[in-house]
């Protein structure tokens, strides 16, 4: 086997590239305008209203919407829209990708020239085990930053399908990995945060940076398991699911973080494809959450509903099923393709069609595309400088610091010493890890800190040795040498783990083990080692790894998920303690039993007879670790400074008395609590010896357990503090928002009576009770 390299050439090429820029940069042409130019072809509609910036989007987009014959407006049913030349319209390619960094992903961008790669933060897994809302806003600002750059440079879109928000409901699922992970205030918070790091102050600015997109709408979290795909699967939901879980993160990326798009998933929900579902579509996003902007079609789903699930008897149909339901724009041809013969054949009318295209040119002109010459434009002035900047790329660094979690430590054995641990061996099929560190959906990175390159600063010798070829590891050829570098050495890391070959997009697991013999491998070399041995893990998904957690031999594991790019520095920072580990994990790691009779395809979050019920939200059996579990090097203290014992809850016109009401659960439609929250004051000190990070979660627990979760996440606050320094947290949880639960009709309701607040290793007891207000009048 050929070693392979520590090291990549663009971390070589790109600090150079950084510090000598004017040799390196091509001079940048001004891109062309998208429309409204000043060039001859633009200027025969340089004067109409469509190009008047002064006047409000709403009369622009109707101006040239009736400028478009039917012809015109159909091609811009898809995502490569056609250009219109006599009104000086350029094509646009609307797919572009930026889960986690600029992705190449979509046709949309591309890497070359001035701009040969993007900076590659943590996958979302990795970023939401920081609990850090305010580090996903950054990113969002970071990656925005670069995204605009590379449009300015001709490089790139402005219409990004990010980020993914859905539920990671099942540990099998492969895109589990890009999402933030089980719990829906944590989806939804990470959602809105990143959603606005995105698309910039709107209302300052005058412009959108870039428009984001929440997806994918709804309940998907299947993508091939066991003869089941997501081209076929119906989801079946019940009301109290989709309204507690799957709508939550949605909703909180929509109504939060503005976000300008939403994109429905290929599945079926109830029977009915989400992207032909006038529920979903028109009532729930457009007129209940009011979605201000466009609703566009995972690739080829409204072909897949026509020629795989049989939803329309003709291709004609599919088109007008879609587009009425509130389908705006498809990613795929089949609505350019189908469109008009839909209109000509009378399934569908011409004002159908002008409402989609009201919602994507909307988009457009507020993202300045409609706006004439983009140097004089607000974002104009970032270039090349901005992609992969010392500070983008710092960011990426510390947000990967801020994701790992430990697992375990035992003694403590973290962290190493550079005078006690010289010599290091660094083995195992992702200690060398570059690409697989970015995970899914990433573009090309800047460049790469392995596992081996990063431990490489610290310890004086490392000997490298990868024991398994691949992650699968189906042979122990190998073991060999990786146990004799671990007899050799002071201290040992393994970098186990999953890459893409395991989980993936279309890809779901089939268990939660180790893969083929790596157990076998960590086993054996922990055995062997002289001194302690430092388990890693790289995956996306939980993995069962009950026999390390219960290894004496094994001192310490680490979970990084998928890092980034500046993963493996972020590993040594953590494991020699010039960072203190601070994240918790985002999901619940399952035994491999839990799967027992457990199928993909069952829906339902809460237990039942024979079902142990998903996440811990619900289940309430065995687990490796708990959601929110991560271990620090210093030790922190909780004191609850003051609490409210007792909450009146206004409700608006009730006839029954206040005796009746207190035990009743109320439909919050009927209260008066829109801005009632409960603030909590909690001192949080460090009383270790090395400085740290904090995170404080904190869970309420319902009085009744009919309809509630056993416990829900309500409030979380990442709080740094120096050893032997106190703070105070203040925390406000929205009472109807986060200590309302959703009966089985999936009606919103607070229940009168006692709350349980856990908050960190304090529980505190809340009343709630009923204050009645007679009639209200508007």
């Amino acid at each position: 086997m050929v070693p392979r390299s520590t090291t990549t050439l663009l971390p070589l090429l790109f600090p150079l590239l950084l510090a000598t820029t004017s040799l390196h940069f091509h001079p940048i042409q001004a891109r062309p305008p998208f429309a409204c130019g000043d060039d001859a072809a633009a200027a025969v509609a340089r004067n109409l209203p469509f190009c008047r910036r002064e006047l409000p989007v709403k009369e622009r987009v109707e101006d040239l919407i009736r400028r478009l014959t039917l012809p015109e407006k159909v091609k811009f049913l898809g995502n490569s829209a056609a250009a219109v030349p006599r009104l000086g319209i350029q094509g646009y390619e609307w797919w572009s990708e930026a889960l986690h960094g600029v992705s190449n992903v979509g046709p949309g961008t591309r890497f070359g020239g001035n701009f040969p790669a993007a900076t590659s933060f943590p996958q979302v897994i990795s970023a939401a085990a920081s609990f850090n809302a305010s580090l996903w806003e950054d990113i969002g600002r970071a990656v925005s930053d670069e995204a605009r750059a590379m449009y300015n440079g001709g490089m790139g879109g402005l219409t990004y399908w990010s980020p993914n928000v859905n539920i990671l409901r099942d540990p099998r699922w492969g895109r589990g990995q890009e999402t933030p992970g089980e719990d829906p205030v944590l989806a939804g918070e990470y959602a809105a945060r990143y959603v606005r790091g995105l698309q910039g102050n709107e209302v300052t600015v005058g412009q959108l940076k870039v428009a984001a997109c929440c997806k994918h709408y709804t309940a998907y979290d299947l993508d091939n398991w066991s003869g089941f795909d997501r081209f076929h699967f119906n989801a079946k939901v019940s009301k109290q699911d989709m309204e507690d879980t799957f709508d939550v993160p949605f909703r909180a990326c929509v109504v939060e973080g503005g976000a300008a798009s939403v994109m429905c998933s290929y599945n079926q929900v109830n029977g009915v494809p989400t992207c032909a579902d006038p529920k979903l579509l028109g009532h729930t996003i457009r007129r209940q959450w009011h979605l201000n902007g466009y609703i566009v079609s995972d690739c080829d789903s409204v072909k897949v509903f026509y020629d795989s699930q049989h939803y329309a008897t003709t291709p004609e149909e599919a088109a007008a099923d879609a587009i009425r339901a509130g389908l705006d724009l498809d990613c795929g041809p089949f609505l350019a393709i189908h469109t008009e013969a839909a209109v000509r054949r009378g399934l569908l009318k011409e004002a159908d069609v002008d409402n989609a295209l009201s919602n994507t040119l909307a988009v457009q002109m507020r993202l300045g595309m409609f706006d004439g010459v983009p140097s004089a434009q607000p974002y104009s002035h970032l270039g090349p400088y901005d992609v992969c900047s010392p500070a983008h790329q710092e960011l990426a660094l510390e947000a990967a610091r801020q994701g790992l979690v430990l697992l375990k430590n035992r003694g403590p054995t973290l962290p190493l010493s550079r005078d006690r641990h010289r010599s290091v061996a660094v083995i195992g099929p992702n200690s060398d890890a570059t690409v697989t560190m970015i995970g899914n959906y990433a573009g090309i990175a800047c460049g790469y800190t392995s596992p081996l390159r990063g431990l490489g600063r610290y310890a004086s010798t490392t000997i490298h040795q990868p024991g398994c070829v691949d992650v699968a590891c189906i042979s122990d050829e190998l073991f060999g040498p990786a146990i004799d570098a671990a007899q050799k050495a002071d201290a040992t890391i393994l970098v186990m783990g999953l890459d893409q070959s395991i989980e993936a997009e279309f890809r779901d697991r089939v268990g939660l083990l180790l893969p083929g013999r790596q157990q076998e491998l960590v086993s054996k070399v922990a055995v062997a080692s002289k001194g302690p041995t430092i388990l890693v893990l790289m995956s996306g998904g939980p993995i069962d790894v009950s026999f390390a957690n219960k290894d004496p031999r094994i001192a310490a594991i680490l979970w990084a998920g998928y890092p980034g790019q500046a993963g493996g520095m972020a590993i040594a920072d953590i494991v020699f303690g010039s960072v203190n580990p601070g994240g918790k994990l985002p999901m619940t790691w399952y035994p491999q039993d839990y799967l027992n009779n457990l199928p993909m395809t069952n829906m339902a979050m809460r237990p039942s007879v024979g079902y142990p019920g998903r996440t811990y939200r619900f289940y309430q059996g065995p687990v490796v670790y708990p959601f929110g579990y991560g271990l620090s090097y210093t030790r922190f203290i909780h004191t609850l400074v003051s609490a409210p014992t007792l909450v009146a809850i206004p409700i608006r016109g009730h006839r029954a008395n206040t005796t009746t009401l207190g035990c009743k659960a109320i439909r919050v439609t009927r209260t008066r609590c829109n801005r009632l929250s409960l603030g909590l004051h909690v001192d949080i000190t460090n009383v270790g010896s090395m400085d740290g990070s904090d995170v404080l979660l904190v869970y309420s627990t319902p009085p009744m357990g009919r309809w509630a979760p056993q416990k829900q996440l309500v409030a979380f606050e990442k709080v740094h503090l120096q050893a032997g320094t106190t703070q105070m947290v203040r925390i406000n949880i929205h009472v109807c928002k986060f200590l309302s639960v959703v009966d089985k009709n999936g009606i919103r309701r607070i229940q009168m009576g006692e709350y349980g607040l856990h908050i960190g290793g304090l529980k505190h007891s809340v009343s709630l009770h009923a204050q009645t207000l007679g009639v209200i009048k508007s």
